[in-house]
């Protein structure tokens, strides 16, 4: 790699590498509940989720304690991009790890955000994950921020083609491939990919674009060390403007993308800030998947909804100020 390619894929690795750490003692479940549930009754809230949400429909998260940044460093864009072998590498694992990819189904904390969208307590959806479990899951107009791996886009010509048709292809030209491996379910990567063998992946035959014939290929999403695509920055600044709140779900917010939404913006200069809408109002909430105290929130919510009738997700509220109102409260339920 050459010198500003070399530093990016630095810089990606140091976003990888990058860990937050618990830094409040659990409260009490209710507490955060009635944070949640008060947040959400003044409506126009957004939704940004994370690897989390998608654990109990099978897909792993990075860096939860079962996180597979403990045993699996993702490929950054730079290698991606300018190293055919790591190119052949991870069409050779993501082949195989698609079986599992495909299959996975909405869980109930995606079903739970659908119906909060559908009665009126959200105004967006964003998601960092590239599942489409959302999407599946009921919820409507999602802006998958690091983009989505139903898509494959050329890097020679930009040629999009669908992924379930790309894989038609690539079983063709690997006959008996997948027969010759045995795959354990529970190790694919967030990502979609596998740990193969390398004469595996040697073994494995790519296909060509169906418009240039280029084997660049890559799925349509967002690798470390690349920058998401600024339509959907635009989309997320107008859903930000919009929104009086911030549920943030499953994620830990290490990558910045994500980071961004909570912190404030310039505003003018390098040392002025403008709080985002939810800081100036203390209203940002933080749930983490598998604790009862945002499937109380549904509960709590469905009394005045009957489209809310689900369980699942549950977390922890965090309202961080300044507010023009009484002192923001922070809760925490590990």
């Amino acid at each position: 790699m050459d010198l500003p390619i070399a530093d990016a894929h630095r810089a990606a690795i140091r976003s990888i590498e990058r860990v937050v750490a618990e830094s409040a003692p659990p409260h009490d479940p209710d507490a955060a509940r009635r944070g949640i549930t008060t947040m959400l009754e003044g409506g126009s809230v957004l939704a940004l989720t994370g690897a989390g949400i998608s654990t109990d429909s099978g897909i792993p998260d990075y860096r939860g304690p079962n996180g597979s940044l403990r045993s699996h460093r993702p490929m950054t864009f730079q290698e991606f991009k300018h190293d055919s072998g790591a190119r052949q590498r991870y069409w050779a694992r993501s082949f195989v790890g698609w079986r599992r990819m495909s299959v996975s189904e909405p869980n109930e904390g995606h079903r739970l955000v659908a119906a909060l969208q559908q009665a009126g307590f959200l105004n967006g959806v964003v998601t960092q994950n590239v599942d489409s479990l959302h999407r599946r899951a009921g919820s409507t107009g999602v802006l998958p921020l690091h983009g989505d791996l139903d898509e494959v886009k050329c890097l020679n010509c930009g040629f999009v083609e669908n992924r379930v048709d790309l894989d038609r292809r690539l079983v063709e030209a690997n006959p008996g491939y997948l027969e010759r491996i045995v795959v354990d379910p529970g190790s694919v990567n967030p990502d979609g990919d596998i740990t193969l063998s390398e004469e595996q992946i040697v073994d494995f035959t790519m296909v060509g674009c169906l418009s240039c014939g280029s084997i660049e290929l890559k799925p349509d999403v967002v690798y470390f060390g690349e920058n998401v695509p600024a339509e959907r920055k635009t989309t997320l600044k107008g859903l930000e403007e919009d929104s009086r709140g911030l549920l943030v779900i499953g994620s830990s917010l290490a990558v910045m993308s994500g980071y961004k939404l909570v912190r404030c913006r310039p505003a003018g200069g390098h040392h002025q800030r403008r709080p985002q809408p939810w800081r100036r109002q203390g209203r940002l909430e933080m749930a983490h998947p598998g604790h009862p105290c945002l499937a109380g929130t549904s509960r709590c919510l469905g009394t005045r909804s009957t489209a809310l009738g689900h369980q699942g997700i549950s977390g922890s509220a965090v309202s961080p100020g300044p507010s023009p109102g009484p002192p923001a409260s922070r809760f925490h339920c590990g």
